[in-house]
This record gives C-alpha cells, structure tokens and sequence, in this order.
C-alpha cells in the first residue's frame, strides 16, 4: 500500500494523532533515532526526510542523539536533527540507563549535554537506572542542569556557549553555569540527608 516504511509510519502516526483529538503531547518515536542509526547521516537520510514531511507538524519525534546511549549532545547535531524533522526533536536521553546490562549503574552527574540545548528541544526525557534508589543522583543533578538552562534562557547573552568544562570538566568557567561537579556534590548532601531521614522512620 506504501512506497515506503516511512510513509507507512507517518499515515498511521497521523491517523493515530487525529483520531484522538491532535493532543497536546503526542510522541512518535523512529525507527532510526539516533546518527549511527541513520543513512549515510540524519541530514541526508531518505526516511527522516519522509518523516520531516509526512508528519503533521504537533507530533513530537523523540531522538537519542549521536548513539542509543549518548555521551554527548551538541547544539550543532540538534540543530541537524530540527532541520530534516522540520521540527525541534524530543530527546530520549539513555545516558543513565542499565536495561541492557544490569551490572552497569552509573551514579555521576548529567553531564555531556552542551549549554543553551533548551530552546533547541521540545522535550527531553530521562530513561533511569532500573534500580529505584540509585536515580537519585540522575534526577537531582538533571534538575540543576534544568535550573542552569532556565537562567540562561533568562539571559540570552550566556546562551549555547559550548566549551570542554560545560561538556563535562569538573569545573564551571561561566559564572551562573552548569558544573557537573557542583551538581554531584550538592546531590550527595541531599541523598545523605534522605537517607537519614528515612534510617530514622518507623520500621525501617
């Protein structure tokens, strides 16, 4: 019925989106979602560029940037991204996740995500540790990550100014900028501080 997979996907995707009233939050995610993905790359990949067309513009399309677990997100390659989707993508940020190998649990801070990606997204989720209490420090160091970008929305002048510290060192050069370090430690303070809180409940 369909010259292609990707126009298959966007007229169900489509028909989908109407029949339940055009939500406001509607998610299609694709079957290359992230650059290794795609061929030969995002910008010249003929199914993305079906995708870019065919889909009505209020479907949100969810992205993992350059790999399924990425270890950086850069401005340029969202940028890339926007371009053939016609859209701002939704990112699907794997960084924290152990589906794949339980014997992974990364306990650092949301780190490798360029400054000033706000205004280039139109959401981004977080994919946690399969283990509840180990996602303490993925969410708290997320939410500084957030505040930092809500600043720098706030004052533009700051904005996507991208640099080795902001990418992960451990120092922040930008004053009012993300440190990863910075967030690590304050949500440490903050775990201890529950996992006393909780050590002193009843039963526990």
């Amino acid at each position: 019925v369909f010259p292609s997979l990707a126009q298959a996907q966007a007229s169900v995707a489509n028909e989908v989106y109407q029949e339940l009233g055009q939500p406001s939050i509607f998610l299609f995610c694709p079957t290359e979602y992230c650059s290794s993905l795609c061929s030969p790359s995002p910008s010249k990949s003929c199914y993305l560029l079906t995708l870019g067309q065919e889909l009505l513009p209020g479907i949100g399309v969810i992205w993992t940037g350059p790999k399924v677990v990425s270890q950086e997100l850069s401005a340029t390659l969202l940028e890339e991204v926007e371009g053939v989707l016609r859209r701002r993508p939704v990112i699907w940020d794997n960084l924290y996740a152990n589906d794949y190998d339980c014997r992974r649990v990364f306990l650092g801070p949301y780190t490798g995500r360029a400054p000033g990606l706000m205004p280039r997204l139109r959401g981004l989720l977080l994919n946690p540790n399969c283990e509840l209490q180990a996602n303490f420090i993925p969410i708290h160091t997320l939410g500084s990550w957030f505040q930092s970008e809500l600043r720098s929305c706030a004052h533009p002048d700051h904005a996507g100014m991208e640099s080795a510290a902001a990418l992960g060192d451990s120092q922040s050069t930008q004053e009012g900028s993300y440190s990863p370090q910075e967030a690590l430690e304050l949500a440490l303070l903050d775990w201890v501080a529950e996992i006393n809180r909780q050590a002193l409940e009843p039963g526990r």
